[in-house]
């Protein structure tokens, strides 16, 4: 098994989200990612989803999702060129604050919010930075964790 990445373009209208997850949630695929928003048309949503399974049952699941009404296309962006990114927001309490820094710094990351007894920090990447730094910013007690999930497109021209 492997981690698949899914775009589904899907029309941009209530309810169209839960049907699609459904697909996957009743044939018992853990969805280990899911980022949902507006594209350049605002009449279309794109649905970036990853999950881990085998080729032959996610080509079913595949096959249903283009049985729905509501999808528009689907983009399996597995074994393409693609930009990925995700988000996270990290609160870690302040008791060395210069240490916290200087991690950020490397990272490329950035504070967001500071209070007296925590910093709030920002960071974009693929998920093994972002794995990297909550593991470095572990040891100094992150107190939160939100992340979002993954987005991609292909690399390249439209076609």
């Amino acid at each position: 098994m492997s981690k698949v990445t899914l775009a589904v373009l899907v029309r941009n209208e209530p309810g169209v989200l839960s049907r699609v997850t459904g697909l996957f949630t009743r044939r018992g695929y853990n969805i280990h990612s899911l980022a949902v928003g507006p594209t350049e048309d605002p009449k279309v949503s794109r649905i970036t989803i990853v999950v881990e399974e085998d080729e032959d049952r996610l080509e079913q699941v595949t096959k249903q999702l283009h049985k729905l009404v509501d999808v528009l296309k689907i983009i399996d962006l597995t074994d393409e060129e693609k930009v990925e990114r995700e988000l996270a927001l990290i609160k870690v309490k302040t008791d060395k604050r210069s240490d916290i820094l200087q991690i950020v710094d490397i990272f490329r990351a950035k504070i967001v919010d500071v209070s007296p007894k925590e910093v709030m920090v920002e960071v974009t990447g693929d998920t093994d930075k972002i794995d990297a730094l909550i593991l470095m910013l572990k040891g100094y007690g992150i107190t939160e964790i939100v992340r979002t999930g993954k987005i991609a497109l292909g690399r390249g021209a439209k076609n």
